[in-house]
């Protein structure tokens, strides 16, 4: 998969913040396919004991070819963008309160909606994977309530606009309650409630889960199909593996 490669002499500075970088990529890439491939392993096994031919995990499935698939295709899931049936499917782990998920929001996914998801090639799942403490929960949470009533992307573009390009953003609750005025959420007092709802604090912990049985402990992280991607990689990157994934489904 493609992955950035110092190119510049290592004394100056800032080439040797980006040698970092990209070896700390390299090192979280390594760490997911590692993630994969025991998730993989460790489902068989707990298919072949049980002496069963069904699919291993709550949300994991085998392609025809027996890759890892990680899509749920619910129809009229409010965290998904594009055709249920769609070729292709990006899951996305991220938190609301890292900068790279903020980078990804507003420069990369609205060309992958406008390219991919509207023709219907490709479909975008989200997952909460909240890393960045109990603010990073609380607005996992307001993201799932705004669903509730239709407006989870709407909160998501709202909550990313206005974030911060270094640090972590303030999501108190009283901003959270703010964003969902912003993306036009019509029944506040639900919203409200629904913050404190047992069944999506469940939901957000299941894709929390999800992404630690892949390996998955920092955001963004992503899968194309079963090509897993970390850090708020370049439109280039995304676009060849889309592409690539949209060729293979074509010539089967």
């Amino acid at each position: 998969m493609p992955s950035p490669k110092p190119t510049a002499p290592a004394s100056n500075p800032r080439n040797r913040n980006f040698t970092v970088t990209a070896t700390v990529l390299g090192v979280a890439v390594l760490l997911l396919f590692v993630g994969i491939f025991a998730y993989q392993g460790g489902k068989s096994q707990q298919a072949a004991s049980a002496g069963q031919g069904e699919q291993a995990g709550e949300n994991a499935q085998r392609g025809s070819e027996g890759e890892l698939d990680m899509s749920r295709r619910i129809a009229d899931d409010p965290t998904a963008l594009g055709a249920v049936d769609a070729p292709v499917v990006m899951v996305e782990y991220s938190d609301y309160r890292c900068p790279f998920c903020g980078l990804f929001a507003r420069d990369t996914l609205p060309a992958l909606v406008k390219k991919y998801v509207d023709s219907g090639d490709l479909r975008i799942e989200w997952r909460d994977l909240p890393v960045f403490g109990e603010e990073s929960m609380e607005a996992a949470l307001a993201g799932r309530a705004a669903g509730e009533q239709g407006k989870f992307w709407e909160f998501n573009k709202a909550v990313y606009d206005a974030a911060p390009e270094r640090g972590h953003a303030d999501l108190n609750r009283e901003r959270l309650i703010e964003f969902a005025e912003q993306s036009g959420v019509p029944d506040m007092k639900k919203f409200e409630a629904d913050l404190e709802s047992k069944q999506l604090r469940q939901a957000v912990t299941r894709d929390a889960q999800e992404a630690a049985s892949l390996g998955a402990t920092g955001t963004p992280t992503f899968l194309v199909n079963d090509t897993p991607f970390v850090g708020a990689q370049p439109l280039e990157a995304f676009e060849q593996a889309i592409d690539a994934e949209l060729n293979e489904a074509r010539s089967k």
